[in-house]
């Protein structure tokens, strides 16, 4: 996808310069030898020469910046970053002959949705391209698409029929957050990010939960510190499967019906990615949870087919909750919790209250799986849209950035997962620059700077557990 390298780059007026080389800055073309970009030409679209346009111009996308590149076969393009890196690029010029030359290029598709979302994800964007500048052989390409209510608004849909046609050949999918104040939850809700978890059959649904270091949840502080659990959701069947209807509309026997429906095969597989994940933790314990004493059909089947798939587990610890006890063990014995296999609607419930126990739900974080890898698996933080505080500038990126951690750590890049997470970490053990719901009075722009910064600190052999 680059153009070939080659000892020449441009000058300050857009003239080549056999002495350097160029880097395209999301459309604006700069030479890593000056001291500042003087006149940033940029690389106008549709146009065979460069054209020296105000440093207020709109820049091109990255696709875009590689098609007019090829019009300048004399120009050596080493990579295509975004404009916050210029002036760290135009410090540090050997910053492109460091970086591995067989790169990782990671095609993710970010749907940032509604309220909040695409700010937190926005924010998450970049801390990413933040890591791939700094983490050698790492890089990304992505690719927006503006699905949502507002979508819906102009379409009568939320996202387009042929929709999972468009992001099936990605990576991965970086999702914000949907749901509106003026639409129903049903239509927004199935209308997109359930419409792409069932039909891309996200079947393990991911959510980690810790006390970050500097963190105070509402627990005391000897509880609060206990806290490393890992909850896995069914994440296709189950109370969320979708199987039932309205009769009577209007009448005084009007009648609606949801129907849980769970399958043999559903939870066989359910069970054996819980099994899997719990064995690959240091505790290897595993706390199913049921509600079989109510619900005696789903339930019981939920339980007998479980039995049977943790039995090939000799060396997993496993203990049985009903979800309502559940609740209060998370509250009052948090360190008696490890690795939780649960339904869709119980683990979706008890996911938002480990997030609250872990200090805020703004720093919960979501993996939805396909671990055949036939499809790309989604991420997205678990706040939802949070309309109240929308366009404020104060939503917490956090969730986001450690659920970008989550997606990295999928796509086998463990060092700079890991590396994420230990600036995340930092910035929270330093207290200084944290969001309102966590305490502080940080904006969500200075909480993103603050963990770009942690970044550029932070060795990717730094200690820090894995998001799983």
């Amino acid at each position: 996808m680059q153009a070939a390298r080659r000892e020449t780059a441009l000058g300050p007026q857009g003239v080549p310069n056999p002495r350097s080389r160029a880097v395209l800055l999301c459309g604006k073309v700069v030479s890593v030898q000056a001291s500042r970009p003087a006149a940033k030409p940029v690389l106008a679209p549709g146009q065979g020469r460069l054209t020296d346009l105000p440093s207020t111009s709109p820049a091109l996308p990255p696709q875009e910046c590689y098609k007019a590149a090829e019009q300048f076969p004399d120009v050596a393009v080493d990579e295509v970053i975004s404009d916050t890196f210029a002036m760290r690029l135009l410090r540090d010029p050997e910053l492109p002959s460091r970086r591995k030359q067989k790169m990782s290029l990671h095609r993710i598709a970010v749907i940032g949705g509604d309220g909040i979302g695409p700010e937190v994800v926005e924010a998450g964007v970049e801390v990413l391209e933040a890591l791939a500048a700094v983490e050698p052989g790492l890089a990304f390409e992505f690719k927006r698409f503006d699905w949502g209510s507002d979508y819906y608004r102009r379409n009568g849909r939320m996202m387009p029929q042929d929709g999972l046609a468009q992001i099936e050949d990605f990576d991965a999918i970086y999702f914000g957050s949907v749901g509106d104040p003026d639409l129903p939850d049903d239509i927004t809700l199935w209308g997109l990010r359930l419409a792409i978890c069932q039909g891309f059959d996200q079947y393990a649904n991911v959510r980690p939960t810790r006390l970050l270091p500097g963190l105070t949840g509402p627990l005391r502080p000897e509880l609060g510190q206990q806290i490393d659990w890992v909850i896995v959701r069914e994440n296709s069947e189950g109370e969320y499967a979708g199987v039932g209807g309205r009769a009577h509309r209007g009448l005084p026997i009007e009648v609606g019906m949801d129907v849980a429906v769970f399958t043999r095969a559903g939870i066989e597989r359910i069970a054996r990615f819980a099994c899997d994940l719990a064995m690959s933790r240091p505790r290897k314990l595993l706390t199913v949870v049921t509600k079989s004493n109510a619900q005696r059909h789903g339930m019981v089947l939920w339980d007998e087919v479980v039995r049977e798939v943790v039995r090939g587990y000799p060396g997993l610890t496993v203990d049985w909750m009903l979800v309502d006890a559940m609740t209060q063990r998370m509250v009052n014995k948090p360190g008696s919790i490890d690795t939780v296999l649960a339904t869709n609607l119980h683990a979706d419930i008890l996911s938002d209250l480990a997030a609250a126990l872990g200090g805020s739900l703004g720093i919960g974080s979501t993996a939805n799986i396909d671990p055949s890898r036939s499809r790309p698996s989604m991420f997205e933080p678990i706040h939802g849209s949070a309309f109240d505080i929308t366009g404020k500038g104060v939503a917490n990126p956090l969730g986001s950035f450690w659920t970008a951690s989550l997606m990295l750590d999928h796509l086998g890049e463990q060092a700079a997962a890991r590396r994420l997470m230990v600036a995340i970490e930092t910035v929270t053990g330093r207290g200084e620059s944290l969001s309102p719901d966590l305490g502080g009075a940080a904006r969500t722009a200075e909480v993103t700077a603050a963990v770009i910064a942690a970044l550029e600190g932070v060795n990717s052999t730094s200690s820090s557990r894995l998001a799983g």
